[in-house]
Parts: C-alpha cells; sequence; structure tokens
C-alpha cells in the first residue's frame, strides 16, 4: 500500500503552507503530495488568503523538493484547455525531473465557475469534453519527436502539432481518472488513466467501483486490475479518504473539532480513530483491491498528524 499526502488549499493556504506540508511529506516518506484543483472554498470559512492555481503551485514545489511524487486530485477539464495543459503538465515534469501525475475530472463545483468567470457547460458536455481532453493530452504526450499529431472532436481540434515539449516520464506522466459513476468513468479510466481513484467511498461501494473498472478494462481489451498486463500496465486502483488519526481518543476527538467534523461522522465515512483503528480499515479496503490511498489531511498545521500515520500507520502496511 502507497499513501499520498492530499490537500484541500482552496480552504485557506498559501504557497508556504503547502510548501511546509510538501516538504514534511517527503521527510516521512509519503508517495507524493497531492492537491485539489479548486479557486473557491466550500467550507464557511472566507478561504483566507485566498486560492492558489494547481499548476503554478506545483511548477514551484517540483523545484523545491526533490523525491516525493506532486499532483492533483483532480484538475477540472473546465478550467483549461488541452493543449496548453498539455505543455503545462509537460514542463512541471520536467521541472520535477519526472515525478508529476496528472489527476483530470470534469469539474463539478459550480460556484466557483460564476465566481472567477469560466464557462460552466452541463453535465454531458462536462463528460464529452474531459474524454476529449484526455484522448488529446495522451495522445500529445506520445507522439514521438519529429512527428506530428492531429485530432478532430465535437469541442477540440489540433491540427498538425509538433506535439512539444515532451515530458520526462515516457509516454507521459501517469494519469489518474477518479469517480463513482458505473459508466463513463471507468470506461474514460480504461481507455486513458493508469490509476482509477474511488474517492470517499465505503469499502463496499469501492469494491463495486472497482468491479465496474475491470469491466471496462475487459471492454477495451485491457488487462484487469490486479492480472498480468498484455501490451499494456492493468489499472492500479485507488482511493481517497479523510484520515484523522490520534495516539488515543481524546487526540482523535481534537483533530476532528479542529477540522469541523464530528469524529462520529468521520468513523463512519473516513480513516478515523487510533493508528490501530486506521490499519484496520485500511485493510478492509486493501481486500477489495486498493493499492493506493490519497489521505486527505485538512488541517494544513498539524504536522504532527503526518508523523503520527507516517511513524504508527504505514509501517503496520
Amino acid at each position: 500500500m502507497r499513501f499520498t499526502v492530499f490537500t484541500e488549499p482552496q480552504l485557506g493556504a498559501s504557497y508556504e503552507d503547502q510548501l511546509r506540508v510538501a516538504r514534511h511529506a517527503e521527510a516521512c516518506g509519503f508517495d507524493g503530495f497531492f492537491r485539489s484543483d479548486h479557486y473557491l472554498t466550500m467550507s464557511d470559512g472566507d478561504g483566507l488568503p485566498g486560492p492558489t492555481d494547481a499548476w503554478a503551485t506545483l511548477a514551484g514545489l517540483a523545484r523545491e523538493t526533490a523525491t516525493i511524487r506532486l499532483g492533483t486530485m483532480v484538475t477540472s477539464a473546465t478550467f483549461r484547455r488541452p493543449g496548453p495543459l498539455a505543455i503545462t503538465v509537460a514542463q512541471v515534469d520536467a521541472m520535477s525531473g519526472g515525478r508529476v501525475e496528472l489527476g483530470l475530472g470534469a469539474g463539478w463545483y459550480e460556484a466557483e465557475h460564476r465566481a472567477y468567470g469560466i464557462p460552466f457547460p452541463p453535465l454531458r458536455e462536462r463528460f464529452d469534453r474531459l474524454g476529449e481532453q484526455l484522448a488529446l493530452i495522451t495522445g500529445l504526450w506520445a507522439t514521438p519527436v519529429g512527428q506530428r499529431f492531429t485530432f478532430q472532436g465535437a469541442w477540440y481540434d489540433i491540427t498538425d502539432s509538433p506535439a512539444l515539449p515532451k515530458p520526462v516520464q515516457t509516454p507521459g506522466p501517469t494519469v489518474i481518472v477518479g469517480g463513482r459513476g458505473p459508466r463513463r468513468t471507468p470506461a474514460l479510466a480504461a481507455r486513458f488513466a493508469d490509476e482509477f481513484n474511488a474517492p470517499f467511498a465505503s469499502v463496499s461501494e469501492t469494491a463495486r467501483c472497482y468491479e465496474w473498472a475491470a469491466a471496462a478494462c475487459e471492454a477495451v481489451g485491457r488487462a484487469a486490475p490486479g492480472h498480468d498486463a498484455v501490451d499494456r500496465a492493468p489499472l492500479v486502483l485507488s482511493a481517497a479518504q479523510t484520515v484523522c488519526c490520534g495516539r488515543d481518543d481524546v487526540e482523535v476527538r481534537r483533530r476532528a473539532e479542529s477540522i469541523g467534523m464530528p469524529v462520529e461522522y468521520l468513523r463512519e465515512t473516513g480513516l478515523c480513530g487510533t493508528p490501530n483503528e486506521v490499519v484496520d480499515k485500511i485493510g478492509e479496503y486493501a481486500a477489495a483491491g486498493t493499492r493506493r490511498l490519497h489521505l486527505q489531511f485538512l488541517d494544513l498545521h498539524d504536522l504532527d498528524h503526518l508523523d503520527l500515520v507516517a511513524s504508527s500507520v504505514a509501517p503496520q502496511l
């Protein structure tokens, strides 16, 4: 089981806050530092000092960290056009020495689109655009140097592109697609992704999402997760879960209160409790097929929380 630190900076975090957490996560041995891609807080707070752009942030972190992987969970396809996004991610991959991962989703939070003048199409169109973006971005990265890439879709056209720059990773950075729907998300993951993520779901619902992903892989002739691949690696199965871990019940409750969530709710829906309790719950996800966990740490000032998970949870797994 691999673990990443997954943050929500739109709730109120500066670049310096994120750099401190990313460096600490790296020192603790976490597999990755991931951040959401949002421009507006969803909480009752004011969100000060305000949002930070995901890819501007990751570009900075690429130069100020050394080993930890860096990615989005997930970039919204409504925010950026696919050609420039492919260039940006490839450049940040080069800046990091090949440590970048791209989580890409359809976008869902209408209020942030209104707040910053970003068009917010209907759901069907957003998924159609997401599919074309995945095809374009992965196609641009995979085009050999010296060759050209052309794509004609319903929403995006690319004509005779030199498909540059190339990322360090070949054929490109890890692509993550996630969601809890039964049809379109698993199908896109099977065609374009390296990792399929089931976000904030129960163990049983997570297992069901993985079954849909396996069926989608079979439908396109790709090896199912957990099986040997013929000509393409199988999907890595991951999950995202809020973590609230404490050395005792008092510390667990204090951490729950600090993020404004009832401890009873977190015990039911997240990874909440003492280290042994959290390990047991993670074991259930592992039994369902999870191989990577994106651990959502909501209090970015509580670095001791990262220390506890790294020292008392991760070694048991």
